[in-house]
């Protein structure tokens, strides 16, 4: 690679909980939560979700670790986790925007009333409001990674899963990661 020597990750994730089936529900995808992360061993990803992992109406910024918390709760938890290469500039400013959001976290909160205007078809923008693919998408989009030309409130987690250049490191239970029985491959034959 001469100017993509950086990755991120794209972890899609599926913590069975209410919220989760209810999302389900509205979108045909067995992922509903996306986060992103720098590192390959995912005890830091960042997306928009519960900040108390035991209350869920408690949501906004969050730095999530995929072995505890909201993920530790169900031991079915599930995930896919993509490993996309970027430029330095773009694995720089995606870095700075999350240090941004992680400074400014309590400014921050999620956006439940923006999910009604997924299922409807309709943009509800609000100020320092986030649901995860919405957050996502923002970044990806920021930073010339991924453009669906669609409003970014109306973006699902499924429609994530269309980024191009992407790898499949890991498919499977999060316990199974966390305990070692499988582990995410730094490159899988089948590139999606």
């Amino acid at each position: 690679m001469t100017n993509q020597d950086k990755y991120i990750y794209l972890v899609f994730s599926n913590t069975y909980t209410w919220l989760a089936r209810a999302l389900k529900y509205f979108q045909p995808s067995k992922y509903v939560h996306t986060s992103i992360g720098f590192t390959e061993d995912f005890s830091e990803i960042y997306s928009f979700g519960r900040t108390q992992p035991n209350n869920p109406f408690s949501g906004g910024f969050v730095k999530e670790n995929l072995y505890d918390g909201v993920y530790k709760m169900n031991k079915q938890s599930s995930c896919q986790i993509f490993r996309i290469p970027v430029t330095e500039e773009q694995y720089e400013g995606l870095k700075k925007d999350i240090e941004y959001f992680y400074a400014h976290r309590h400014e921050y909160r999620y956006n439940f009333i923006g999910l009604f205007g997924v299922l409807f078809n309709r943009p509800i923008k609000r100020q320092k409001h986030y649901f995860c693919s919405q957050f996502i998408y923002k970044l990806l989009n920021k930073h010339h990674i991924f453009d669906l030309d669609k409003h970014p409130e109306l973006v699902q987690t499924i429609d994530l899963m269309g980024i191009e250049n992407k790898a499949l490191i890991y498919e499977g239970l999060i316990v199974e990661i966390k305990t070692g029985k499988k582990k995410p491959k730094q490159e899988l034959a089948n590139k999606h």
